[in-house]
């Protein structure tokens, strides 16, 4: 999957993808802690404004096997991420805050429309400051996907770490030129 996030903004990334539906089986592999695991973070999620979203990110295991932390990468393998749910409106919008543990916090909206039997997934994330987090985000959000993609098309999911690093490198290239 190489549909490449677009930076519609200098601090905003939006990515689409469409994926095999129905609305509710993605929605709930977006809010639901056991299904969201298998692609981005378990964690609990209070799926109303104002509600406390806690990703809990895991991803040498998101292949479903164990997986090498890459050298660089092994203090955020474990990752927890916290914010607020800021709206929600199941199964179509949802969108919460991002790193509030870490001062100011960016934001994430997943937007689903149905295509048919398919669904058009429209990731926006906002506020997202410097280049480096840029690159990071667009690498990590483009790798996640791809991992979503596999799991609902019922294909093997790919190995996570590689996957980031290859994106990593696309991106640099990628947001240089923007």
């Amino acid at each position: 999957m190489r549909d490449f996030g677009v930076r519609t903004e200098p601090s905003t990334i939006r990515f689409e993808r469409v994926l095999p539906g129905p609305i509710e089986r993605v929605w709930a592999y977006l809010t639901e802690p056991e299904k969201r695991a298998r692609w981005l973070a378990d964690g609990p999620m209070d799926l109303f404004p104002g509600g406390r979203v806690e990703l809990q990110f895991h991803n040498s295991r998101l292949s479903g096997r164990d997986e090498p932390i890459p050298e660089r990468w092994r203090n955020h393998d474990r990752d927890t991420m916290r914010g607020r749910v800021v709206a929600c409106e199941p199964p179509r919008l949802l969108t919460y805050t991002w790193g509030e543990e870490q001062g100011e916090p960016s934001e994430v909206t997943f937007e689903l429309t149905e295509q048919g039997d398919e669904v058009r997934l429209t990731l926006t994330h906002r506020r997202l400051g410097d280049g480096s987090l840029m690159l990071c985000v667009a690498s990590g959000w483009h790798a996640h996907l791809e991992v979503l993609a596999a799991e609902l098309a019922g294909q093997a999911r790919p190995r996570f770490w590689p996957l980031h690093e290859l994106r990593e490198q696309e991106y640099a290239a990628r947001l240089r030129a923007t």
